[in-house]
């Protein structure tokens, strides 16, 4: 009998069914863990997803909106984006921060870690909180249609508890801040 944690997957064979530069779709044929078998998809992520909360000192952030082709809505979220692997995520993060609001900070605190949908992908989110922020002009790209919107943190923390959000790493992050400043730790 395998150990809880060891893999009970057996691959039997794999085919790439999509590559583009940003994600890689491979359908595996399995024999599943019961010993039947199966298929089973999974997306790779070229690029780690990376996501900023920006605060300044009156406990103010910033949330990014934007119209999101995916899921067909528009969304509000922290600024967020591609990481390339192998770069440092906090230049990405810094990259990002200033690309999508014209924020600079002076000290990045990495919260969080997190994989984003372990069920059919392995993207993997580094979340970070962004502090002592001075205001530069915004540089996003060309894909981006972008609306800045400066709101105090518990207001943002409202909208996470309603549902007005939900962007899964924008939760996350409001949820993780909101914890670190109750417990002093942030």
């Amino acid at each position: 009998m395998l150990h809880p944690e060891e893999n009970p997957w057996k691959t039997t064979s794999e085919q790439i069914v999509y590559d583009n530069p940003w994600i890689k779709l491979t359908e595996y044929q399995v024999i599943n863990p019961s010993g039947n078998p199966g298929i089973y998809g999974k997306i790779h992520f070229k690029n780690i997803a990376i996501g900023v909360l920006p605060l300044d000192n009156d406990l103010n952030t910033y949330l990014v909106g934007q119209y999101r082709f995916a899921l067909g809505q528009y969304s509000w979220e922290m600024p967020e984006g591609g990481g390339i692997i192998g770069i440092d995520p906090i230049e990405s993060a810094k990259r990002e921060l200033l690309e999508e609001t014209g924020l600079k900070a002076e000290m990045w605190t990495e919260i969080q870690r997190l994989h984003l949908s372990n069920s059919v992908s392995d993207e993997l989110s580094i979340l970070f909180v962004a502090r002592g922020l001075r205001q530069f002009e915004a540089e996003p790209e060309d894909t981006e249609q972008l609306m800045i919107k400066k709101l105090p943190l518990e207001q943002v923390y409202q909208m996470v508890c309603k549902g007005e959000i939900t962007d899964a790493m924008t939760v996350a992050a409001v949820l993780k801040v909101k914890l670190l400043l109750i417990e002093n730790k942030l």
